[in-house]
């Protein structure tokens, strides 16, 4: 396993900046190990697979969980709002850093990650394949 920890800051939207620093790394295969620091756009695809919400205020990002599949993120967020609610979903674009974003990053090298679309979910899924 190779850690790789980097900021984001202002403005950057954190979805794509995390698919463009394993883009640019040449990350095969990554999971998502921590990540604070809050956000003042939020959009998030909710539990019915379906529906999509954007809030327009600020989150703390309580939790950010996912994988990495050459560049292809599926990732889970929770944050908590000014009155400490917290909302939670799968992680879109358009999802904007407030003051920063603090991220780590486990690049996975015993395995190799790809996404193939499976019929019974409807969805790009994970294929893992052990390199060894």
């Amino acid at each position: 396993m190779k850690e790789h920890a980097f900021r984001l800051v202002y403005g950057n939207d954190l979805k794509e900046e995390i698919q463009n620093y394993c883009i640019e790394h040449h990350i095969n295969a990554c999971a998502i190990i921590t990540c604070v620091g809050c956000v003042n756009q939020l959009r998030l695809r909710l539990a019915d697979g379906k529906s999509i919400r954007q809030w327009n205020k600020q989150f703390e990002i309580v939790s950010l969980t996912g994988t990495i599949a050459n560049g292809h993120a599926h990732i889970h967020f929770s944050g908590s709002d000014l009155e400490g609610k917290c909302r939670g979903g799968h992680l879109l674009e358009g999802t904007i850093i407030n003051t920063t974003a603090e991220i780590v990053l486990a690049e996975l090298e015993s395995v190799e990650f790809s996404r193939e679309f499976d019929e019974s979910t409807g969805y790009d899924e994970l294929v893992i394949t052990n390199k060894r």
